[in-house]
Formats: structure tokens, C-alpha cells, sequence
């Protein structure tokens, strides 16, 4: 016991002069909030220990070079008088104000029974002068954005109104400007479905395929719809071409397999060279299993039936009328099903065949049933190219 915890005193100075050596390395680098957030980790437990005074040294010498050189700068943005700056002050204010309050909870704090003393300030005014400020600025920026014509610009005024409601809620018109710039930022994408197969296509596949609240999809800025909404001008239309269908004819694969091997049937007593019987050690006589040859005729049938879908996704930008990408999709899906019949001895066979020799011949699904079971993967192939694709602006 006493050997471990001389052990664990020696692993707690290691840390601890470790700890120090990058706090003071944070310091000299400039790096003041980094060294303010390991020296509050190491006070936050046992603040008062005589091993906990460099710490403090280092936690109040950060913070008061960390405040001058905030203080600093609002002072050189003040005087730069630009009304852009304003979120700058803003964000200054409030991270002067919030390095404050991570250190309160820590004191008093004490270096040889004297009471550290930091210089605390009120910024409540600042930040709300500021915070007024800056609002009004980056509404006055965001508004001239609304008026361009470019899809860009709406999207950058939709994120400015963002920050607005963060540091400001319900700001003027904020809310109802931002849902405008949104509406005007998005691209509406007209999806519609074209069947060259000359085959019939499921209506419930073309539904499965175009139904895209069963996609979960997350775009801010691209909005799919397989009607089109009256009032909206479609930026784009997708067009999911389906081009062939090849259906393998209905085949049963048949095949026969005999199979004999030696198997236990009962038990005989072990008899010796002489045909006498083996008796164990207490002289009874000793029993084997009798073996056996048996025989199996295996017949199994295969039942096969196959479909290919291939196609392709094309984007068509309808500002310039052009083919803007296209991506192809192919599907497979296979029908089988294996069912088999025996003469014979039903122990001669592997036991991977009896659960064929349970089955029975089932009807072969129908066209329209395997073109819709191929629908499964076409879906999630339509699903990744949604996602993956960037619209062009």
C-alpha cells in the first residue's frame, strides 16, 4: 500500500509540473485563454494546496493579458470607425465578459493566505450598445443582398439573418426576411419519371420512387417535387429515365445426386480377432455402434427468374435549357428458389440438402412483380445521387 501511493504521489507531481510547463508555454506564446482553461482544470479540485499557488500565478497573470490585449483591440475598432467592426466589438465584449465568469466560480483565491484580487468589470452596457449595433449593420448588409438576383447572395443574407436572431432574437423583420431570403436561395428541382422500356412500370414503383419523404433528405438549399406547385419557378428539372428491362425467361434447373455412406444403426458388442468379446476392466462386455451402408437418391429442382433495370438520372438546368449532368442506375433482382425430393435412406444425405426436401415448387412471380421487388435498390441508388449532387450555379 505504502509503496503504490508513493507511486501515485510521484505520477501526480509528473502531471502536475507537466501541466505547468504547457501553461507557461500557452503563456509565452500568446495563447492566453488556452492557459486560463488548464490552469481553472487544475484549481477546480483542491484550490487551496500549497502545490496549487503556480497556478494561480499563471491564471491571473493570463487573464490580465488576455484582458488588455481584448481591451486593446475594441480600443483600435472604436477608433477605426467602421460600422463593420461592430460584431467584432460585439463578440469582444461578450468574450471578456464570459472569461469572467469561468474564473468566478473559482475564487477566493489565496497565494500565502493574501487573497488574489482580479479585475473584474461590467460589459452588460457594452454588449447591448453593441449588440444593437451590430444588428442593425448586418440587417443593413443582408437587405442589400436581398436585392440582387443571385441565388448566392440570398443564401448569404439568409446566414446574416441567422446571425442576427443568435445574438439579437426577433430583431425587427429578421424572422420574416430570413424565410424570404431561404425562398429565394433555394433551388426547385421538377422531378419526372420516363419509361422507354415498352414494358408496363408499377404505378406503386413509380410512387416508391418518387415519393421523397422516405429519402431523408437534408438540403437547406434544394427542394424536390414530383408535382408541380403552382407559383414556383422550377431552377431544374430531374428526369429518372428508365431504358430497358431485360427479363430472363421462368427456368427450373434440375439435378440428381446419390449419396451412400456408413451410418450408426444400434449398438453390437466388440468382438476380438478370435470372436471373442472385449470386456472393460470390470468385466463387462463392451458395446460399439453398428454401422451400416445406406443409400440416397437426391433430385433437387431450382426454380430461376431474373430482371434488369438500367436507366439513367439526368439534371436539366431550365434557366439555360442544358443538360447539366446525368448519372446512369442499374438494378438487379434474382428469384430463386430450390425445393427437392428422395429415395432412399434420408441419413445418407448432407445435412446442408434436408431443408430443401421441406419445400415445394411455388408459383414464379410476375413481371410486374419483379420489376417492382428491383425497385428496392434503384430507390436507394436515386437516394445517394440527390445527396451527392451539388447543384451548379
Amino acid at each position: 500500500m505504502k509503496k503504490t501511493l508513493f507511486l501515485s504521489l510521484i505520477l501526480a507531481g509528473i502531471i502536475s509540473c507537466s501541466t505547468s510547463k504547457q501553461i507557461e508555454k500557452s503563456l509565452s506564446a500568446g495563447n492566453y485563454d488556452l492557459a486560463i482553461s488548464d490552469a481553472i482544470g487544475k484549481l477546480r479540485i483542491n484550490k487551496d494546496k500549497k502545490g496549487k499557488t503556480d497556478f494561480i500565478v499563471m491564471l491571473h497573470e493570463a487573464y490580465n493579458k488576455a484582458t488588455e490585449r481584448d481591451l486593446s483591440n475594441i480600443d483600435f475598432l472604436k477608433k477605426d470607425n467602421n460600422p463593420e467592426n461592430y460584431i467584432r466589438i460585439y463578440d469582444a465584449y461578450v468574450g471578456l465578459d464570459a472569461r469572467q465568469e469561468r474564473i468566478k466560480p473559482l475564487l477566493p483565491l489565496y497565494i500565502n493566505d493574501k487573497q488574489v484580487n482580479f479585475d473584474f468589470n461590467n460589459y452588460n452596457n457594452q454588449i447591448i450598445s453593441f449588440k444593437n449595433n451590430a444588428s442593425e449593420q448586418l440587417y443593413i448588409n443582408a437587405s442589400t443582398l436581398l436585392k440582387s438576383k443571385n441565388k448566392m447572395d440570398f443564401r448569404m443574407a439568409f446566414n446574416i439573418f441567422q446571425d442576427i436572431e443568435a445574438i439579437n432574437p426577433n430583431y425587427k423583420d429578421v424572422r420574416s426576411l430570413m424565410e424570404v431570403a431561404h425562398n429565394k436561395g433555394t433551388d426547385f428541382v421538377l422531378v419526372d419519371m420516363i419509361n422507354d422500356t415498352r414494358k408496363t412500370i408499377p404505378q406503386r414503383l413509380e410512387d416508391d420512387l418518387l415519393n421523397f419523404s422516405t429519402y431523408g433528405l437534408n438540403n437547406l438549399w434544394t427542394v424536390y417535387h414530383n408535382n408541380a406547385l403552382d407559383k414556383i419557378n422550377y431552377d431544374y428539372n430531374m428526369r429518372v429515365n428508365l431504358r430497358n428491362i431485360n427479363l430472363s425467361p421462368e427456368q427450373i434447373k434440375e439435378r440428381q445426386i446419390i449419396k451412400e455412406k456408413q451410418v450408426a444403426d444400434g449398438k453390437q458388442i466388440l468382438l476380438d480377432a478370435q470372436g471373442k468379446q472385449v470386456k472393460d476392466s470390470l468385466g463387462n462386455a463392451i458395446q460399439v455402434d453398428k454401422l451400416i451402408s445406406v443409400r440416397c437418391e437426391y433430385y433437387e429442382s431450382t426454380q430461376f427468374k431474373s430482371v434488369q433495370v438500367t436507366g439513367n438520372v439526368e439534371y436539366f438546368n431550365l434557366n439555360t435549357k442544358q443538360l447539366d449532368d446525368a448519372f446512369p442506375i442499374s438494378s438487379e433482382f434474382v428469384f430463386e428458389h430450390v425445393f427437392a425430393t428422395s429415395r432412399g435412406d434420408r441419413r445418407a444425405l448432407e445435412t446442408t440438402l434436408l431443408p430443401f426436401l421441406n419445400n415445394r415448387q411455388i408459383p414464379f412471380p410476375t413481371e410486374e412483380q419483379m420489376i417492382y421487388d428491383s425497385g428496392e435498390d434503384l430507390k436507394q441508388q436515386l437516394k445517394d445521387i440527390i445527396n451527392s449532387y451539388t447543384i451548379r450555379q
